[in-house]
Parts: structure tokens; C-alpha cells; sequence
């Protein structure tokens, strides 16, 4: 049944707001574009810049999709798809290419890595139960626009970033659950202003770059943290976040 009883006015606008909202998930693509450009003329700063607005944009889309109802609305086009296209475009094409073109690998190990988030993620992407129903990610979630950030500010040996994205690599087979920030039935509102708090810390250890303020980036550490923990609790605790 497709918007049965809904005034022709009223209809009208929302179909403009449905497709506004996927056309701002969609711009997701821009900033990945963006991305790439930089990361090809190895403007790394710049690079994370438009990885950040990326996410930040993937952060907001899924809760103005259900906000505004847009599936109901707009039930030919398939948002979660449209969804998904650019989340393996921001979240692991991108980083794959970072890891290639930057310096936080061994050299010979730059492209095999790359190959390896991006065959790792293709199958987490593909589950059927990625997202599981109770809302929560099934291995890890292919934060490597994440895990790259990290690594390149932190500017550890390139062999231990080599195994750090080895195991999270290995942990995307591994059906532990990870929490969904944006629909956690407990502790939502305390997780979405971590969540809040630690991406501003992200801003503004990108802004200060080339100067490190490392008490911000083990701070903001911290998140990651509580991440893992609410995530383990989820574990213990089915269905009661």
C-alpha cells in the first residue's frame, strides 16, 4: 500500500524531503571523490577532512530517513542500498586507497592490506544479518576511515599497524556484536553524546595537524574505549541495550 490517505499537498512534500534526505546521503559520494583526489595528490590533512564530513553525514541520514519515514514514502528507491553503496565507498574504498598512496605500511605491504580491508569488508557488508535485529553491527564494522586516523596521528611502527588492521580484519568473521550508537534501546543518550564529544575531538586533532597534541588523541581514545565495553556488554546483556 503506498501513501494511501495521505492529502496530495502533503504528499507532495514529503516526497520532496524523501528525496532530499537520500540526496544527502548521496553526497557522500562528492566527499569520497574529494577524498581521493587528496589522497592521490597526498594532501592527508584535506583527505581526512572530507572522510570526516563523510561520516558525519552518515551519522545524521539514517535517523532523518526514520524520522521522516522516507521508506514508506519513497517505496521504489531503495535507501538502504543507496546506503551501503556509499558507506563501502567512505568507510573502506577510501582508507584502502590511504593505505596504499600513504606511509603507515610496510611498503610491500601497502597494496595487499588494502586488498585485504576491502575483501574483508565486502563479505561484512554482504551478510544478511550485518545489522542484526536487535540492532547492532555482526563483526567489526569496517570503521577503517577510523582506524586509518588513528593510525596516522598516533605514528606507530608501520608494522604494528600492519597487524592492528590484520586482526580488525579478522574480527569482521568474528559474529561478536558491536553497538549502533543511533539505536541503542539503553544507554543511548550517554553513547550519543560520547559519540558527539569524541568526533569533535577528532576535529580538532585534524585542525592543529602537523602539531600533535597527543593528551587529545589518548583522550579521545578513551570513547573507543567505552566503545569496545558497551559493545561486550551487549554480549552478556541480549537484547537489553
Amino acid at each position: 500500500m503506498r501513501n494511501v490517505g495521505i492529502p496530495s499537498d502533503n504528499l507532495h512534500r514529503s516526497r520532496i524531503i524523501a528525496w532530499g534526505i537520500h540526496l544527502f546521503t548521496a553526497s557522500g559520494v562528492i566527499w569520497s571523490l574529494l577524498a581521493i583526489i587528496a589522497i592521490i595528490s597526498h594532501q592527508w590533512q584535506l583527505a581526512f577532512a572530507w572522510m570526516m564530513l563523510a561520516a558525519c553525514i552518515d551519522f545524521l541520514d539514517g535517523s532523518l530517513a526514520r524520522y521522516f519515514r522516507i521508506s514508506s514514502i519513497l517505496p521504489e528507491f531503495d535507501g538502504a542500498l543507496l546506503d551501503n553503496i556509499v558507506d563501502y565507498l567512505s568507510y573502506v574504498f577510501v582508507p584502502a586507497l590511504f593505505l596504499w598512496g600513504s606511509d603507515l605500511l610496510p611498503s610491500e605491504w601497502k597494496l595487499p592490506s588494502a586488498i585485504m580491508i576491502s575483501l574483508a569488508s565486502a563479505y561484512q557488508f554482504c551478510q544478511s544479518d550485518a545489522k542484526t535485529t536487535d540492532n547492532t553491527f555482526k563483526g567489526f564494522p569496517s570503521y577503517w576511515n577510523f582506524a586509518i586516523f588513528y593510525l596516522f596521528f598516533l605514528q606507530w611502527n608501520p608494522w604494528i599497524n600492519f597487524a592492528i588492521l590484520f586482526f580488525l580484519s579478522l574480527f569482521v568473521f568474528v559474529p561478536i556484536q558491536y553497538a549502533y550508537p543511533s539505536l541503542m534501546n539503553r544507554h543511548k543518550l550517554p553513547t550519543v553524546i560520547l559519540t558527539l564529544t569524541w568526533f569533535v575531538m577528532l576535529i580538532a586533532i585534524l585542525i592543529q595537524y602537523p602539531n600533535q597534541q597527543y593528551w587529545l588523541i589518548l583522550t579521545s581514545l578513551l570513547y573507543i574505549v567505552y566503545y569496545v565495553a558497551i559493545s561486550l556488554l551487549l554480549r552478556s546483556n541480549q537484547n537489553q541495550i
